[in-house]
């Protein structure tokens, strides 16, 4: 990893925090692959509950970088990009959002100042967003010329209506953070986005790790599919935890009313 990002891991939390303040932690190729390979080994350890996303400075993720669309940008294999990567259905690009969806523990993106374009698209690859009351948001690819394509349609359709979607994407209009509140972009308002997440984190770190791994699984698989498909991967989901040695445990320290002592998933 480089400088794009401090990691900071403790009691099962790990804060990720984009780290380009003078640039309102714009995406250029480093963030771009900080982002990636952290998500990746994230994803790997078993030891983590929950993850934290946020961003240094005055804002979460001012979007792309201009130097993307000049020489540092051309000089980058784009057709090759745009192939998906080993072990994804993401290719380079989309996996800086798509990778917090592939964890399979929560992320929750604490969100502040500007989050625009890119910036967007990997807040919405968080399954919970906090969002500062001064915060501002917009699909501004339009703005470039070009389309949203880090994952945001794999994200935005369980979320806005399709309509509101293609005015924010056709015209890269900004809107304040109540807006965004109501159209379903952020799960709340809140005058301390990181302590609200930070609060959550700790809160789920003490639920069964299987069951807080598989509610994730099964809402993202069925949240549109068909009855049957859904009830099959309830029972599935819920025969791989029942009984299990955190299951047992979440019943016992219920009973007790004491600190349930998890062990990390297989």
């Amino acid at each position: 990893m480089n400088d794009r990002l401090n990691l900071r891991v403790k009691s099962g939390i790990a804060e990720v925090q984009l780290n380009r303040a003078k640039k309102h932690n714009a995406l250029d190729h480093k963030m771009f692959e900080s982002l990636i390979e952290t998500g990746e080994r994230l994803s790997k350890d078993n030891s983590i509950r929950a993850i934290i996303l946020h961003g240094s400075g005055k804002s979460f993720c001012a979007g792309i970088d201009l130097t993307m669309f000049a020489g540092e940008g051309m000089s980058q294999d784009f057709s090759k990009n745009m192939l998906p990567r080993e072990k994804s259905l993401a290719n380079y690009y989309q996996s800086a959002a798509y990778v917090w969806r592939e964890i399979p523990v929560p992320v929750i993106a604490a969100l502040h100042g500007v989050t625009y374009g890119g910036g967007l698209q990997i807040a919405l690859g968080a399954d919970i967003r906090y969002a500062s009351k001064d915060s501002t948001f917009s699909i501004m690819e339009i703005k470039w010329g070009i389309i949203p394509d880090m994952a945001m349609t794999t994200s935005i359709p369980s979320i806005m209506r399709i309509d509101q979607a293609l005015e924010m994407a056709m015209t890269g209009d900004v809107i304040n953070a109540s807006e965004a509140n109501n159209l379903g972009l952020v799960t709340a308002i809140t005058s301390d986005p990181l302590e609200k997440a930070r609060s959550l984190a700790n809160n789920l770190v003490n639920k069964s790790p299987d069951a807080i791994r598989a509610i994730k699984k099964l809402f993202y698989e069925t949240w549109k599919n068909n009855d049957q498909s859904s009830l099959s991967l309830e029972a599935q989901l819920q025969k791989k935890v029942m009984a299990g040695s955190n299951q047992l445990e979440a019943v016992k320290s219920s009973i007790n009313r004491t600190t349930p002592n998890f062990t990390d998933p297989e």
